[in-house]
């Protein structure tokens, strides 16, 4: 099994949020277990605690082709949270999940850092060229839309470093380890402080639509469709467009 370090929250009955990074899989027969985008760590927890604080739900927060990798190699989870349609259609595919329906939706910025050190204006009006530029890795929904707005806009990319998760990205960019990066529009809102965002031409051209699903090996199917429910609901989706997801707040299955 491939290990990663990888974020684990659990929201326990009192309505705190335990973090803690480890490399192990923990699978909890009394909670729900939640492997999710990276691009959601900051507004899932949120959501759900506001919504049940009863809720003893783990997360793991990681790229979202990581996720199905991990899944296929045994790690138990409980509901499978992707930043696309392709990666839960491999996850389907795999027999991982039995079905999965759309949440919201997410589009892509340029960032630099506050005082853009290498004074980037655009993507596509050559500032970027022998800058050192951070981008998702291909095989991870944000690098896929990457590529896709490189190419809708004529544009050839030669990142410094491509990483498995947007939050690599956007820490790499808000520590100027890098020049620019690209990153989801909500990732760039709640880090607004350390950064500024550069709109990218065509981005609405190249949209991310994240999918939820329940696992087939899950420990507790009630509990993870009570958690799905709380995420698709009026008051859920309210709370992810807080965050910057496009959204249509009321829609159910």
């Amino acid at each position: 099994m491939r290990k990663n370090n990888i974020l684990v929250c659990s929201i326990l009955a009192i309505g705190m949020t335990a973090c803690s990074v480890t490399q192990s899989y923990p699978a909890k027969p009394d909670g729900v277990t939640v492997f999710a985008a990276a691009s959601l760590h900051n507004v899932l927890p949120e959501l759900i605690k506001e919504l049940d604080p009863d809720a003893t739900v783990t997360f793991n927060f990681d790229g979202s082709s990581g996720l199905v990798d991990q899944l296929s190699s045994g790690a138990p989870a409980d509901l499978l949270l992707t930043a696309n349609e392709s990666n839960m259609t491999k996850a389907i595919d795999k027999k991982l999940v039995s079905h999965a329906t759309m949440f919201a939706s997410n589009t892509l910025v340029l960032v630099v850092p506050r005082d853009n050190p290498g004074s980037v204006t655009g993507f596509s009006d050559g500032s970027l060229d022998s800058k050192r530029l951070v981008i998702c890795a291909p095989e991870v929904p944000c690098g896929s839309a990457t590529h896709k707005l490189a190419e809708l806009n004529d544009v050839i990319l030669s990142p410094s470093s491509e990483e498995q998760s947007v939050t690599s990205v956007l820490g790499k960019v808000t520590s100027a380890e890098a020049d620019a990066g690209v990153v989801y529009r909500t990732d760039a809102a709640a880090a607004r402080d350390k950064i500024q965002v550069i709109d990218i031409d065509n981005a609405n051209q190249v949209v991310n639509n994240y999918m939820v699903g329940l696992t087939r090996n899950s420990h507790n199917e009630e509990a993870a469709q009570h958690i799905l429910d709380l995420i698709k609901s009026e008051a859920g989706q309210r709370k992810l467009g807080e965050y910057g997801f496009s959204v249509t707040v009321g829609t159910r299955e």
